[in-house]
């Protein structure tokens, strides 16, 4: 079904961006939903870190609390009002999405809820969640992929915070095995677009409301990429280096490592489905 989406769905006409959001504010999204956005932009974060508050019958959760930095954890207090914030809730481990996590839950004296099996070794949730859950009113999706640990969270009326699973600034890095993995991306690609969301709510960048258009738009792009590499890779084996040289052009520094490790986890992929071969640390085409 994901290679027929993809040959279907526009190549750009996912993409949604918005100019730089204001820091330490609460933005309201919908009268039970506000974010907050951490002040850590870069390369890979964007604007920076999404942290949504979402109001329960018993409170208010912190999906993603993002950045240690005291003000965004106080920002992210003063953004509850009067409701107390109850849970604190990773969609995943990465450090954008975890270090304030932490420092919160000690303030506040709530759990911190993760999935059950963390990709960290250094951390472990307090409560352990796993795919179908419920915690504060969510629903856990299991969305392995971006990483081993990755859960997407879905409300009752069809909002889905997507975590870096879903973006629609950019596509989202795929690591190698174990800690990532394209077979999975797109398993999980097709759960979400299952479920039939009206809302994709991203750790990242702006609300995406086309959502078909936006998972499409990124299954075709991982497809498109796929068969890049296919056509550009030698028959010779090459190193990953050489062959991002030969995929990326005008690549950014800050850039190349995320750009080797997407490249690694592709090849990853093509060596189960049979299409390369592996000689020590140097990758193929296989001829038909």
């Amino acid at each position: 079904m994901l290679a027929r989406l993809a040959k279907l769905a526009p190549r750009n006409g996912w993409r949604v961006s918005e100019p730089p959001p204001p820091y330490g504010v609460p933005l309201p999204q919908t009268p039970a939903i506000k974010r907050v956005v951490a002040h850590n932009p870069g390369p890979m974060t964007g604007n920076g870190t999404n942290s949504w508050l979402v109001e329960h019958e018993g409170g208010c959760a912190v999906i993603d609390p993002g950045s240690a930095q005291p003000a965004h954890l106080d920002a992210l207090v003063a953004a509850a009002g009067e409701r107390p914030l109850t849970h604190i809730i990773l969609t995943h481990t990465h450090h954008d999405h975890l270090d304030g996590a932490r420092p919160l839950g000690a303030r506040l004296g709530i759990p911190v809820c993760g999935f059950h099996a963390s990709e960290d070794p250094d951390f472990m949730p307090d409560l352990g969640l796993r795919d179908g859950d419920r915690v504060a009113g969510l629903r856990v999706l299991y969305t392995p992929g971006h990483a081993s640990d990755h859960i997407c969270l879905e409300t009752a009326d069809g909002i889905i915070f997507t975590g870096d699973h879903v973006m629609g600034w950019s596509t989202t890095m795929i690591p190698p095995a174990p800690y990532g993995s394209v077979r999975q991306f797109l398993r999980s690609m097709d759960i979400l677009r299952a479920r039939g969301g009206r809302l994709l709510l991203p750790a990242h960048g702006p609300a995406i409301t086309r959502v078909e258009a936006c998972i499409d738009g990124l299954v075709a792009h991982r497809m498109a990429r796929e068969d890049s590499i296919m056509a550009l890779l030698p028959t010779r084996p090459s190193t990953l280096d050489e062959i991002v040289d030969s995929l990326y052009h005008n690549l950014r520094p800050a850039l190349r490592r995320a750009a080797r490790l997407n490249l690694q986890a592709h090849l990853e992929k093509l060596l189960e489905d049979g299409k390369v071969e592996l000689q020590g640390t140097q990758w193929a085409r296989l001829l038909p």
